[in-house]
């Protein structure tokens, strides 16, 4: 893999940081198939090698029921990258736009994608689920919550899921998006184009674009958002004496 130093810069302070990872865990990534999760996956697969701290890996993805869906080519990263995977069939597709003709479908698929990835990490015997939520991810969610639920709040770096037992992790919290960009180009992963339908048309690209379009006028505006989610404490963010991880990004904007 190219650039791996840089990536690998990010996901270990935050997994640091946060002890993320404990000896002996096996560690569950949630594939798929888009350049974050697939950057992860990666980034994970390079850490085992060197991490002080043992684990084991494997590479989840639950499929979704689209036509036309073919994993073959994450099979072949993971079989480079040493890494068990498991394709888990689901028919949440049907459910959402054919059963229930869901007209604001997002949150309730990624609520039953998130329950399929968990109770298969349970299933596989693992301790940890990581997803791919970077930097940029963070600060979008944070000004979303503000903006259209009226509340301070965001996904927390780790939370544990006491119902079914498992650590959730987000080892990439501090990767800008324009490097997981780069990182999943670079190295020409195999990232696949969605087949959902309700892609694109969100709550959360209009919030992209306009971040986008602030920061153009006031640089570095998103690391001092992130920088407050972490001096308040933002659901488990925390600082750590320094930006946690973002100093790059704001030496990147200038």
């Amino acid at each position: 893999m190219k650039d791996t130093k840089r990536l690998l810069s990010y996901v270990r302070r935050a997994i640091d940081d946060y002890n993320m990872i404990k000896d002996g865990d096996k560690v569950a990534v949630g594939v798929s198939a888009g350049k974050d999760s697939l950057t992860l996956l990666c980034a994970m697969a390079e850490l085992r090698r060197f991490y002080p701290k043992k684990f084991e890996l494997i590479a989840i993805t639950i499929d979704m029921g689209f036509d036309g869906a073919d994993f073959s080519d994450i099979q072949k990263l993971c079989d480079e990258l040493d890494v068990e995977y498991h394709v888990v069939p689901s028919q949440i597709s049907k459910i959402i736009f054919d059963v229930r003709k869901e007209k604001s479908p997002c949150s309730l698929c990624a609520k039953m994608r998130r329950g399929a990835l968990h109770n298969s990490a349970k299933e596989f015997g693992c301790t940890s689920v990581a997803l791919g939520h970077h930097f940029d991810d963070a600060v979008e969610t944070f000004m979303l919550n503000l903006f259209f639920e009226g509340r301070i709040g965001c996904f927390s770096p780790v939370s544990y899921l006491s119902r079914i037992g498992l650590n959730l992790i987000r080892p990439m919290v501090y990767m800008p998006e324009k490097d997981v960009r780069y990182f999943a180009s670079r190295n020409e992963l195999p990232v696949a184009v969605s087949l959902c339908p309700a892609d694109g048309n969100t709550e959360r690209e209009e919030m992209k674009k306009l971040l986008a379009e602030l920061d153009r006028k006031h640089k570095g505006l998103r690391y001092r958002v992130f920088g407050a989610m972490q001096r308040g404490e933002i659901d488990g963010f925390k600082e750590f004496g320094r930006l946690g991880g973002i100093e790059a990004y704001a030496d990147n904007e200038e």
